[in-house]
């Protein structure tokens, strides 16, 4: 979708700030952050998002913020800006980096708003390299890595980067989950890596739909055993991957369709509406 002229806020503790540096501050150093899609006011798998908040929390800073606190946060964030857009709700500690006050903090909670995403429009092409993200399993912020190896794969005539273990095996992308297709099945890497919302809510819809669906080793040297292939995130349930290195998938749609069937079965959450009437939920 192209810019408009709407106003999307940013919020810190509860108080609109101006866009400006202080937003982009809070995404460098040792923070901690969920990405949500709304569409008419509403959004989906907030469950996910909130586990995903609270658990890296709890990791990181050994404290949490309520989430009577965090769904208010997120509601007035919502009700501030257009009925489409995209959040970024980031817990962080002042001077966390590079310094033991973070060690046992109450964290910050930083929502930035943008421009609704949808993601790419057509599907991708992915170089393999190895690589590990440090804490795979926290959606953690100053990841290098990521943004580095997206710009060799560009480089080298790719789309996007895939990331395999020391031991070959397929573990994620760059900003995104990974997903296959054998013909039967949905096959889900099982490697070091976070676990995103959207693949959250893909894997209980397509359970609930009685779609087959497993989690297995997947060696880079033995894609061609598949037949689909594709890539997810907070834009999109599903798009094509059509080839991994020198490996194409034909059947990359068929994966891609169920997957959008999947999210499409999961409900709309407005239950932050009521929620966010309490707007002055105290920090516990």
């Amino acid at each position: 979708m192209s810019a408009t002229n709407e106003h999307y806020p940013v919020i810190l503790n509860g108080k609109p700030l101006e866009q400006g540096e202080l937003a982009n501050l809070a995404f460098a150093g040792f923070a901690h952050f969920t990405a949500l899609q709304v569409r008419q006011r509403a959004i989906k798998g907030w469950d996910l998002h909130l586990a995903r908040l609270q658990q890296a929390s709890r990791a990181l800073f050994q404290q949490t913020l309520s989430d009577e606190y965090l769904s208010a946060a997120l509601c007035a964030a919502i009700n501030s800006g257009p009925a489409a857009q995209s959040l970024t709700a980031t817990l962080f500690v002042d001077q966390g980096e590079f310094s033991g006050h973070s060690a046992n903090a109450l964290p910050s909670l930083l929502i930035r708003a943008s421009e609704p995403r949808d993601g790419p429009p057509r599907p991708l092409r992915l170089a393999a390299f190895e690589y590990q993200r440090p804490l795979a399993h926290i959606k953690h912020v100053g990841e290098i890595g990521k943004t580095y190896y997206l710009h060799q794969a560009i480089q080298r005539g790719f789309d996007d980067a895939l990331f395999i273990t020391p031991t070959g095996d397929v573990s994620e992308s760059s900003i995104w989950n990974l997903a296959f297709w054998d013909g039967d099945s949905v096959i889900w890497p099982k490697a070091p890596m976070l676990t995103g919302t959207m693949m959250g809510i893909v894997t209980r819809q397509l359970k609930r739909l009685g779609i087959s669906q497993r989690t297995e080793v997947i060696p880079i040297n033995q894609l061609g055993s598949y037949c689909g292939a594709a890539v997810m995130n907070s834009w999109t349930a599903g798009i094509e991957v059509a080839a991994i290195e020198e490996t194409r998938f034909a059947h990359s749609d068929q994966l891609v369709a169920l997957l959008q069937q999947a999210y499409q079965a999961e409900p709309n959450s407005r239950l932050i509406e009521s929620i966010g009437r309490s707007s002055n939920a105290e920090l516990a």
